[in-house]
């Protein structure tokens, strides 16, 4: 699956139109309060500028008016674009629309090593509608189209599809960002070396249902947790108090664990309080024995000793989603101790975005694992099995 990057076209005196994921949080103030996303995406366009490059910037924020209609000040990208020149230390160029009077005039001004940063794409009803005319009037912008915002991947809003598709024989890339989600996320798992092991919490099994199907497929062992497991309880006759379940499931939750048969690993003990917080009273009770004024909050010990021994033992491991409620001690331990197992493991280690990420990042294990995917919805869409457009129709390496 692998697909030319940036490093592989020749962008000097070149106008290149990049898509980034600058979806970051603002305050009322309109402050950014976590520039991560804007420092990840620095690779990709040094990569640009420094060989002489004129780059134009393009990202959502946010979810502003569904129909576009409304230029809402609350998902302006202008206090990115000033981030940006202060990461940079160079001038940006922030143009107040996408492909209106403004947006033209400063495509027009670049000069190699210049940066623009285009207005929010989601102002534009076109953008979500995968409109043509709007794909292709940023498509005249550039003489190249690079992707690097995997946390979009799945979507074919026109940024992500419409737009190289507009862009015809010109060179469509992938940025450094996306270009290593798909070494991880696609080519390790669809070539891992074994034991290949699944580790899949979170609240609902519906959630998880096609990534479960899949991987049981393609793993080893996949290690259930997080209030999931309730639901697997359930079928198989367990009590689970008053533990967050989808009873509509149950059947369900009785086909995956006759198909998984051995692979599928479900918690053996469970960490239970009642109350959801961190003072009430706590019991630790085997699986589907929990008492009916108690909720299963965290897998157990003996079940966090079983997952983090069948973790060390892998060669692949791939994480989506806690084993508990995670961001409440005691309630972490479960997590905390299968992130712990993932830390020391020699194991390619594959942590999916969202929760786990979160996690990883929260514990300080972030640098000793492989890779942590910057997409959460994207990552579970490329465990399930599926093909993204945004990407395929990029030019292969």
């Amino acid at each position: 699956m692998a697909k030319k990057t940036i490093a592989d076209v020749d962008v000097t005196g070149k106008k290149v139109l990049m898509r980034v994921d600058f979806n970051v949080p603002l305050d009322n103030e309109q402050h950014i309060t976590d520039d991560r996303r804007i420092v990840m995406a620095l690779d990709s366009i040094k990569s640009v500028i420094s060989r002489g490059g004129q780059l134009i910037l393009m990202s959502h924020l946010g979810r502003p008016a569904a129909d576009g209609s409304a230029e809402d000040a609350r998902f302006s990208l202008k206090p990115v674009a000033k981030r940006l020149g202060e990461l940079l230390e160079q001038p940006v160029a922030f143009a107040t629309d996408t492909v209106g009077e403004d947006a033209s005039a400063k495509v027009a001004a670049l000069k190699d090593g210049d940066v623009l940063v285009l207005e929010n794409l989601r102002f534009n009803k076109g953008e979500k509608k995968g409109d043509p005319e709007f794909a292709a009037a940023l498509a005249a912008f550039a003489d190249i189209y690079c992707n690097d915002a995997f946390g979009t991947c799945h979507r074919k809003d026109a940024s992500m599809v419409a737009v190289p598709e507009a862009m015809g024989s010109k060179p469509k890339v992938v940025g450094f960002l996306v270009a290593k989600e798909i070494k991880y996320l696609a080519d390790v798992i669809a070539h891992p070396e074994r034991p290949f092991v699944a580790i899949l919490g979170g609240a609902k099994v519906s959630d998880k249902i096609k990534v479960i199907n899949n991987l049981l497929d393609i793993c080893d062992k996949i290690l259930i947790g997080g209030a999931m497991a309730y639901t697997f309880s359930l079928a198989l006759g367990g009590s689970v108090g008053k533990s967050l379940v989808e009873p509509d499931k149950v059947d369900l939750a009785k086909e995956l664990i006759e198909k998984g048969g051995e692979k599928l690993m479900l918690p053996v003990d469970t960490h239970c309080g009642d109350d959801f917080n961190a003072e009430c009273n706590k019991v630790v009770v085997k699986a589907g024995d929990i008492p009916d004024e108690f909720e299963g909050l965290d897998i157990g010990p003996e079940t966090a000793r079983l997952y983090a021994d069948t973790v060390r033992a892998a060669k692949t491991v791939v994480w989506n989603g806690p084993m508990g409620v995670f961001e409440m001690p005691p309630f972490d331990a479960g997590t905390k101790a299968v992130a712990q197992a993932i830390a020391e493991s020699d194991a390619v280690s594959i942590i999916g975005g969202g929760d786990s990420a979160a996690a990883i990042q929260q514990l300080g294990f972030a640098d000793r694992v492989s890779h942590v995917s910057t997409g959460g919805g994207a990552s579970l869409a490329m465990l399930e099995g599926q093909k993204f457009a945004a990407v395929e129709l990029l030019d292969d390496a």
